[in-house]
């Protein structure tokens, strides 16, 4: 995403700028505005600056003067950085309601990750200034951010210790389970946020081991593979109990 000097991540030539629906606003649907009566979050869509991104398309770079929140309002924005012999390594995958950028608006530091867009996105972007002065009329976006931050950094150090005394079975199946899913036929369904190189990297594992565990819980009968990235939980209790949470 291109940036004019010193205001970080703008709107792009040539990307379209979304309009704001009062039956739809960006803001109605993200935790970090819920506090607001629905007139404040009208108040506060007017410097909201919808965007849209195509899969696959940088939001921005590690490094670069970010001075910008951005709030997922659909689609997914994965957080990744590359490690020292190159290989990419996600962090976090971002959805609807989720935010990044608030580094930089705390602490004035660039960012040490890239994000891009994993499917066609939209976001609503908030100037810093603007943001102080929202957080100065409204400390229930400040209080907010905070308690997502907190939340954010127990899930890191939950992810960190799994990944140093659990194995990779384990690791799919706290996944798995953590997943959105939907009732189909009486059986759970999620769908895998990423592909599964990519869900291998999140997982801190390899695409190969992650492939093997996939089909081993499936020919357990413990899950079954749907098409694409579909996955049928058929017995929790045994992913409760491979993910420690029985």
């Amino acid at each position: 995403m291109s940036s004019a000097p010193g205001t970080g991540v703008g709107v792009p030539a040539g990307r379209r700028q979304l309009p704001v629906h009062q039956d739809d606003l960006c803001v109605a649907r993200v935790p970090l505005f819920q506090g607001l009566t629905r007139a404040e979050q009208e108040q506060v869509a007017t410097v909201a600056r919808p965007t849209r991104l195509g899969r696959d398309e940088i939001v921005y770079t590690a490094g670069q003067d970010v001075s910008q929140l951005m709030v997922v309002h659909t689609g997914r924005v994965k957080i990744s950085r590359v490690t020292a012999d190159g290989h990419e390594q996600i962090v976090r995958v971002l959805g609807p309601g989720d935010f990044v950028g608030e580094a930089a608006f705390l602490d004035g530091g660039r960012p040490d990750h890239t994000a891009s867009a994993v499917e066609a996105t939209s976001l609503c972007v908030f100037r810093h200034q603007e943001l102080h002065e929202l957080v100065g009329r409204h400390p229930s976006i400040g209080l907010r951010m905070l308690q997502t931050l907190s939340r954010r950094l127990s899930r890191t150090e939950e992810r960190l210790g799994a990944a140093i005394s659990s194995d990779v079975s384990a690791r799919l199946a706290d996944h798995l389970l953590s997943l959105p899913a939907r009732r189909a036929d009486d059986r759970l369904e999620v769908e895998l946020p990423l592909a599964k190189k990519d869900v291998a990297s999140l997982l801190d594992t390899t695409p190969e081991s992650l492939s093997r565990q996939l089909r081993r819980l499936s020919d357990s009968g413990v899950i079954s593979l749907g098409p694409g990235r579909r996955v049928t939980l058929l017995d929790v209790d045994a992913l409760l109990a491979l993910g420690g949470q029985d």
